[in-house]
């Protein structure tokens, strides 16, 4: 079976999933998540990597997450918005989520961190499913 990917649906995917974690890590959560992290602005900015550093960095997984959803999706038949919202949720709570639970199980965070977080990525690989389903 050949499969052809989008690379533009790909590239939006990722600049889709670099919007929701700026938004949602900034004025919709920021403060909170600093809070949970146990952050301040002092330590924010002492920081080894600065938050434009980072970000182009945080790019590059964007962009691969991308293009695997893009394959999945495609193997999995997925075509409109209802099966692109389903597979989503599918993937979150298989890999995403069941991944990201670690940080509140076994790191010690704060159980309001992982649901936080989560939503983040549910949010994120939402709105990615859609573009690649619907721009295939």
């Amino acid at each position: 079976m050949q499969i052809s990917i989008n690379w533009w649906a790909v590239l939006v995917a990722g600049v889709v999933y670099m919007v929701v974690g700026m938004v949602w890590y900034g004025p919709l959560f920021g403060k909170l998540w600093k809070s949970l992290m146990g952050f301040t602005d002092e330590s924010v900015k002492n920081m080894p990597l600065k938050p434009m550093t980072a970000m182009v960095w945080g790019f590059v997984p964007a962009l691969v997450m991308a293009y695997v959803l893009a394959h999945f999706a495609f193997y999995a038949g997925v075509i409109d918005v209802q099966g692109a919202l389903w597979y989503a949720f599918w993937v979150w709570f298989g890999f995403l989520a069941t991944n990201t639970i670690g940080s509140y199980l076994w790191e010690g965070k704060p159980f309001k961190l992982f649901v936080l977080n989560a939503g983040a990525q549910l949010v994120s690989v939402a709105l990615m499913s859609i573009v690649l389903v619907l721009w295939q």
